[in-house]
């Protein structure tokens, strides 16, 4: 009987025991809302797999301890299928639920939704190139997304170079679609081109592309515009080809060219494309073991979406042990004491932050020659005056510090 009683009570105290350790931490929880679902779903999948691969590696690395209480991340996933108000929805719940400090999204209509909320309880974590949403005065959002304005300017240059002068655009629709086309369309028709047709597609709901491609063809341009979410835009160069389209594609930055080429795999259909950089491609230290560790997690390649929404969910991570608060107003304001974070350690470059919330991100070109990706072109837009510039480059650990440049927005 004796041995009985002392064999519950061991139960009793090692359950005990186990309880307390798993009780140890609380979490904070991080949310998430995206298009994970449909045709924008390897998009936001990656902008989540990111978020998601941070967090784990933030717990095991022990958490945050914060006034001597120890916490684990907490990330929750919500599909918004790109819907401004399940986004809204989804982020309120987020929020009043589950007690997120943070809530991520990596879409321009969505995230301008969840701006709408009132109080300012938590940190909008955009992942978007349309800058004019940090203008609004929102004190609580940030992005890690180099201007896409910059990339307008240098893709237009680009194609000026190679001799082209007559545009079609075959972008998506929303708000990040219509900011692409009046500044893209605004740059050329100020170099002398002319824009001989517009005819916006839904990248996210869409598959089939050929109405809008077969009136762009008629107008005879020698590139087209296009752009949205990575797949999609596979099918629409697929579908132009097909066609008999034999001009050049400039690319707006939402797609990727590494994925673009890993699904058609047929180089010459890529002839002359002008897009942004595969980071894949940028000779910094972290890229190839990030590259390693991400294809063994997600059985997928490395690409924008991922490490930006990696390192941004490390540089809150920074601040909410910097502030040692759980407020989020408090974790804003100390955000920018979280940066710099470099390519020695991460396999992207945040080198300082602006007021409006934008952490000053280097962008990366590449373009189709040959049949082969060109070297990537590392430009710093960011700095107002040389000797910023010539700062940043120092800061940088680009073991090819030559190639980086500065190209200011006009």
């Amino acid at each position: 009987m004796k041995k009985y009683k002392w064999f519950l009570c061991s139960i009793f105290l090692f359950s005990l025991i186990a309880w307390a350790a798993v009780s140890s931490a609380e979490d904070i929880v991080i949310g998430y809302t995206g298009p994970l679902s449909g045709p924008g779903a390897e998009y936001g999948q990656d902008c989540a797999n990111g978020v998601e691969m941070a967090v784990k590696e933030l717990n095991a690395a022990g958490g945050v301890t914060i006034k001597g209480k120890k916490y684990n991340y907490n990330l929750i996933k919500l599909d918004d299928r790109s819907d401004p108000t399940l986004a809204k929805n989804n982020a309120l719940r987020l929020v009043n639920q589950n007690k997120a400090i943070a809530v991520f999204n990596p879409m321009i209509t969505t995230t301008a939704s969840i701006m709408g909320i009132p109080g300012y309880n938590f940190l909008i974590m955009a992942y978007t190139s349309i800058h004019t949403i940090l203008d609004k005065g929102h004190p609580m959002i940030v992005t890690a997304v180099p201007n896409f304005v910059t990339y307008a300017q240098l893709m237009a240059d680009q194609a000026w170079a190679k001799g082209y002068r007559n545009c079609a655009m075959v972008v998506t629709m929303g708000g990040y679609g219509d900011a692409w086309r009046k500044i893209f369309s605004l740059h050329w028709a100020g170099k002398g081109g002319s824009i001989v047709g517009d005819f916006p597609a839904n990248y996210y709901t869409e598959t089939d592309f050929s109405t809008q491609l077969a009136a762009a063809l008629a107008k005879k341009p020698d590139f087209l515009l296009i752009g949205g979410p990575s797949a999609p835009t596979v099918l629409v160069i697929e579908q132009a080809r097909a066609m008999g389209f034999k001009g050049g594609f400039v690319v707006i930055d939402q797609a990727k060219p590494d994925y673009i080429a890993k699904v058609i795999k047929n180089m010459n259909m890529l002839e002359g494309m002008i897009s942004t950089g595969a980071l894949k491609d940028l000779p910094l230290p972290a890229v190839p073991a990030f590259a390693a560790k991400y294809k063994a997690a997600y059985k997928r390649d490395m690409n924008a979406e991922c490490v930006l929404n990696y390192n941004m969910m490390k540089v809150l991570a920074r601040s909410i042990n910097i502030s040692q608060s759980l407020d989020a107003k408090a974790v804003r304001y100390y955000m920018p004491k979280a940066l710099p974070t470099l390519g020695d350690t991460v396999p992207n470059e945040l080198f300082a932050m602006n007021d409006n919330g934008f952490m000053y991100c280097g962008l990366i070109m590449q373009q189709v020659k040959n049949g082969k990706f060109s070297k990537v072109d590392y430009i710093l837009a960011f700095p107002k005056t040389q000797a910023e510039f010539v700062r940043y480059k120092k800061m940088s650990k680009s073991t090819e510090p030559e190639m980086i440049r500065w190209v200011p927005i006009n």
